[in-house]
C-alpha cells in the first residue's frame, strides 16, 4: 500500500481517483483537511475497502511515525501544501509552518521508519514530494522554459516555502540516501478545484453574474496542465524515476491569464448562455496588479517524456472544456465550498463588489 498525504485536496484528490482507476492496491489518505482539504472530493471512494482516511498533520511527527510502523506503505506521496500565492502573501505563517517545518517532521518520520525496514523492503521504498514550477521564479517573455537544472529563484511566501521543503528533500537525499523523487508541475486545473484559482473562480463568478477579476493587464503567461496529466506523471514518476532525481511536469501550453479567462467565457456562452443574451465577457473586471506577480512561468517537460515515457494527453482546449462541463455538472459540489468563509476571503481579498 501507499501513503498519500494532502489527497483531499484538489490535487491529491485527483490522484486517488486516478490511482484507483489505473491500480488495485491500497491507499491510505493522511489530510488535516484545511479549508482546502474537502472529505466531498473523495466521496466516490469513501466505501471503497482499498481506501482509507486518517485526519491528521504531517508536522505531527510522532503521529506519523506510528502511522507508518502501523500500516507499512511502500510508498509516501506527499501532496500536503497551503498552495495559494495570494493567501501566502497576506498570511505566510501557515505557509512557513506547513511548507518547511511540515515537510521537516515528515521527512524525519519517514527516515526513521525507511532505515528500520528489513534489505528488501528498504530499497524499494520511495518517497515522493510534490512541488511547482514557482521555485523557478520568473521568466522573461524570451527566456527558454524551465528546466529541472534551472537555479532556483522563489518571488512570493509560497514560492519560497516551496523551495525550502524541495531543499529539505533534496538533502535527506544526498546526507541520508532516503530515496526521494520530486516533481515540480506547472499551473494545474480540472475537477475539484477550490474557486481560490482562477478558472474555477471565473466559471463560478460569470454564472452567478459577478464581475470576473483579472489582476492588471491579465498578460501573466502561465503553462496550463490538466489535473489528470498530472496525477498520471506522479504515478508514472513513482513506478520508474530514478531515486534523488527531480521531473518537471509541464502541460507544453503557454497561455496569458487574459485568454484563459476569454476562453471561459466562450464556452460559458456555448453551454449556459445568459439570459439576457450578452456573452459572458461583458462581465470582465481588471483589478490592480497583486504584489509581485510574475509574469510568466514555462515548464520544459522533455526529461520526464526522454527517461519516463510521459506526455499530457489533454490539450488546453480538451482540458478546459472538460473541466467547465464538471462544473457545470456539480452543482452540489460547488455549494458546498462555496461557505461563508469562503465569501469573506473573496470579499476582503478582491473588493466588496467582486463576492
Amino acid at each position: 500500500m501507499i501513503l498519500v498525504t494532502g489527497a483531499a485536496g484538489f490535487i491529491g484528490s485527483n490522484f486517488v481517483h486516478a490511482w484507483f482507476a489505473a491500480k488495485r492496491e491500497p491507499l491510505l489518505n493522511l489530510d488535516r483537511l484545511t479549508y482546502a482539504g474537502n472529505p466531498a472530493n473523495l466521496a466516490a471512494v469513501q466505501d471503497d475497502p482499498r481506501y482509507g482516511f486518517v485526519h491528521g498533520d504531517i508536522g505531527d511527527r510522532a503521529a506519523v511515525r506510528e502511522l507508518l510502523r502501523h500500516h507499512r506503505p511502500r510508498a509516501v506521496v506527499n501532496f500536503a501544501a497551503e498552495s495559494h500565492v495570494d493567501r501566502s502573501i497576506h498570511g505566510p505563517d501557515a505557509f512557513v509552518t506547513t511548507n518547511i517545518v511540515g515537510t521537516f517532521h515528515l521527512l524525519e518520520a519517514v527516515r526513521e521508519y525507511w532505515q528500520e525496514l528489513p534489505d528488501a523492503e528498504r530499497a524499494a521504498f520511495r518517497f515522493l514530494h510534490v512541488s511547482t514550477d514557482e521555485v523557478y521564479g520568473a521568466l522573461t517573455p524570451e527566456a527558454p522554459a524551465f528546466r529541472e537544472s534551472h537555479a532556483y529563484a522563489p518571488t512570493s511566501p509560497y514560492s519560497a516555502s516551496k523551495a525550502a521543503s524541495d531543499h529539505l528533500v533534496r538533502a535527506w537525499h544526498h546526507t541520508y540516501g532516503l530515496p526521494v523523487l520530486t516533481t515540480n508541475c506547472s499551473n494545474n486545473y480540472g475537477p475539484y478545484q477550490f474557486p481560490e484559482k482562477l478558472i474555477p473562480l471565473v466559471i463560478l463568478h460569470a454564472l452567478e453574474g459577478k464581475p470576473l477579476p483579472v489582476y492588471g493587464d491579465g498578460m501573466q503567461v502561465r503553462d496550463w496542465l490538466y489535473v489528470e496529466d498530472h496525477c498520471r506523471a506522479v504515478m508514472r514518476v513513482l513506478e520508474a524515476g530514478r531515486p534523488g532525481e527531480v521531473y518537471n511536469v509541464g502541460g507544453w501550453d503557454e497561455r496569458p491569464n487574459l485568454d484563459v479567462v476569454r476562453r471561459i467565457c466562450r464556452l460559458l456562452d456555448a453551454a449556459r448562455p445568459r439570459l439576457d443574451g450578452s456573452p459572458y465577457e461583458t462581465q470582465l473586471a481588471f483589478v490592480p496588479d497583486r504584489p509581485g506577480h510574475d509574469r510568466r512561468y514555462a515548464i520544459d517537460a522533455r526529461k520526464i517524456e526522454r527517461e519516463l515515457g510521459w506526455r499530457p494527453q489533454e490539450t488546453f482546449e480538451s482540458g478546459l472544456a472538460k473541466t467547465v462541463r464538471w462544473y457545470l455538472e456539480h452543482p452540489d459540489w460547488v455549494e458546498g465550498v462555496t461557505s461563508g468563509a469562503y465569501r469573506s476571503w473573496v470579499t476582503g481579498h478582491y473588493g466588496q463588489g467582486l463576492a
